[in-house]
């Protein structure tokens, strides 16, 4: 008789348990004598205030941007709105352990259990409630795949907000019912470049046929909150306040590996603009920085927009149009137009500036990945597992079976844990070109990555 296939075991919380405070690494950085560099004016090129950003945000995520203080209470309507879909569960890949016939232990955060299927909403809901907390109206925001349009869209039914999308246009092609499920929401989308904005306008003009990228799309949405009385912007990556609020994940993995009984040797998440892989990691390297552990934490880019392990660390604009604030990160140029890969969430030519920030002082590793060896680890994990993962996360299971790959070879017990970020349900038209071979990977851009970076801002010294 064959021997049973093991089961998928499980760590809940109780809804007692979703922190009450999300985590602040700029606490334990400014410990360690790690400053980060101030954003600066596009215009001007100082640094900027609080009165530069009262256009685009609200005073209380402004405040939260610049916060040192290492523990940022969450809002009660925003814990209570945390209760539709939080605490998400830890699982054990036991399943995948004996198919890849590793010694090691292999865990798994899932966040594609929140109504938008992505980890998305856990800054969703905090920003859409700053926002109505200050009576603002309406947000303008920008999507790529569609995960954070989604869950800014769901953001707005719930706090009674107007939402409006920029979506890249290689993803609102390949993704049509990501924009049906924002519609279905209450937002408006409109595919980017656009005709709705200067700026979208003036890229048609110059492009007709352009797949956007999310730095276009962010100019658009840049635009659209600037020129607006009633309009905020929202970001769904890349600035430390979206950090901030996707704490949630890895504060809730400690407990639930607490649970487990172990602690991860290894961490691993994607890394578009840095949002799920801070929410995973930034607790665990807040215990590195603190001398309690010393886990490895390892980011994974795509090949074909490899900022972290391609990029230069310098002074860049987060949009094409050159509207939003220059920041300090690991990038490839705001020109730079990345091909249009599946994984439309990575298609992003910069870093956090917090993420870059540990990369620079190497307190993190950073990988990159082609995306038909991403779907390969993806597809093996489905059906493993169960779970069909969004192209993004593909990136995360890649490296994470690498890593377990590797502990067979040497015979080490290790335990990986990795963020599931999102599931892959609306991403169907991405599996069908694998099944069917159509899939292609993208090499390294070099020619159009040096010509971008030509045109890095000159920041004075």
């Amino acid at each position: 008789m064959a021997s049973a296939a093991p089961r998928r075991t499980k760590f809940i919380l109780d809804e007692e348990r979703i922190p009450r405070s999300w985590y602040n690494i700029a606490a334990d950085l400014a410990l360690a004598g790690i400053q980060m560099s101030p954003p600066l004016h596009p215009g001007t090129m100082q640094p900027i205030g609080p009165a530069d950003l009262a256009p685009l945000f609200p005073m209380s995520l402004i405040l939260q941007e610049v916060s040192t203080d290492r523990d940022i209470e969450i809002p009660d309507p925003v814990r209570d709105a945390y209760q539709l879909y939080r605490p998400s569960p830890l699982y054990r890949a036991h399943r995948l352990e004996r198919v890849l016939d590793t010694p090691a232990h292999i865990y798994y955060k899932y966040e594609g259990v929140s109504p938008a299927g992505s980890h998305k909403p856990n800054t969703a809901l905090a920003q859409a409630f700053f926002n109505k907390q200050e009576g603002v109206k309406r947000l303008a925001t920008e999507t790529g795949a569609g995960q954070w349009g989604s869950a800014l869209a769901f953001a707005g039914a719930v706090f009674g907000l107007e939402v409006k999308v920029y979506m890249v246009r290689a993803s609102y092609d390949q993704k049509p019912y990501r924009r049906m499920l924002m519609e279905t929401y209450g937002a408006s989308v409109v595919a980017s470049p656009s005709m709705t904005t200067n700026y979208g306008r003036r890229v048609l003009a110059e492009t007709p046929d352009s797949n956007g990228s999310l730095g276009i799309a962010i100019s658009e949405a840049v635009e659209d909150a600037a020129t607006r009385d009633d309009t905020k912007y929202a970001l769904g990556s890349v600035l430390n306040h979206v950090m901030l609020h996707q704490t949630v994940i890895g504060l809730e993995a400690q407990q639930q590996m607490a649970m487990a009984g172990e602690r991860p040797d290894v961490i691993i998440a994607c890394a578009g603009g840095g949002s799920n892989f801070a929410g995973l990691t930034f607790p665990f390297v807040g215990e590195n920085l603190r001398g309690e552990a010393s886990y490895r934490v390892i980011a994974a880019e795509p090949e074909a927009a490899p900022s972290l392990t391609r990029g230069v660390y310098a002074y860049d604009f987060g949009d094409t149009g050159k509207m939003a604030p220059i920041v300090k990160m690991h990038t490839l140029g705001s020109d730079f137009m990345p091909e249009p890969i599946h994984a439309g969430g990575l298609r992003y030519h910069g870093m956090s500036p917090l993420v870059s920030l540990l990369k620079e002082h190497d307190l993190i590793e950073a990988r990159s990945v082609h995306q038909v060896a991403c779907f390969d680890a993806g597809v093996q994990f489905a059906r493993a597992e169960g779970i069909l993962p969004a192209p993004e996360s593909t990136h995360a299971i890649k490296v994470a079976v690498d890593e377990a790959l590797e502990a067979k070879e040497r015979g080490e017990a290790k335990v990986i844990l990795f963020n599931l970020s999102g599931h892959g349900h609306f991403d169907l038209v991405s599996y069908e070109r694998y099944l069917q071979g159509a899939l292609e990977d993208y090499e390294y851009p070099a020619e159009r990555v040096a010509e971008s970076l030509a045109s890095l801002p000159k920041v004075p010294a």
